[in-house]
């Protein structure tokens, strides 16, 4: 996975993609889910996230408080000594990481805390879900970051 090609291609598509993700948010497809989710099963066939994590090289996740708690205990550290080490509040009032990379990203790509991972990163890059013209937003911003999410949008591009 070549992170610099994408990252170029992904900013020379901003201007364009968010017009397509106003259009939609606007249009609300009725088909909208059942596309996407198509794209997603698509996209994922064929890129591997092992091969890029470029989502854990370069953004957290929000800790909630669940989460937080279940990566403590898999750490075999209390909730609060976790925070501490780990975790800052932002100006959204969102528990996220001190660092990026995350701290948690081995060399190979791999999550040490995998099985208790937040819940944002397992349902990351959100395009396998249910009323997906509440999250387009989140979408736009996920094409800077995810290779298979920029695919999504091209391929939504020649049908909206």
């Amino acid at each position: 996975m070549d992170l610099d090609k994408f990252g170029h291609k992904a900013r020379k598509a901003v201007s364009e993609n968010r017009k397509l993700f106003d259009k939609l948010k606007r249009k609300k497809p009725a088909d909208l889910d059942e596309v996407i989710h198509a794209f997603h099963d698509e996209a994922f066939s064929h890129i591997d996230c092992l091969t890029c994590a470029n989502c854990c090289k370069t953004t957290s996740p929000i800790f909630y408080e669940k989460d937080i708690e279940r990566a403590a205990r898999a750490l075999r550290m209390k909730p609060g000594e976790f925070c501490d080490k780990y975790l800052h509040i932002d100006e959204d009032k969102d528990y996220v990481l001190n660092v990026a990379p995350c701290p948690f990203l081995d060399g190979e790509n791999y999550c040490s805390i995998y099985a208790d991972r937040p819940a944002a990163c397992r349902e990351y890059p959100h395009t396998n879900r249910k009323k997906m013209y509440q999250v387009l937003d989140l979408a736009m911003s996920n094409t800077l970051v995810c290779p298979a999410v920029l695919e999504i949008a091209e391929k939504l591009k020649k049908i909206y």
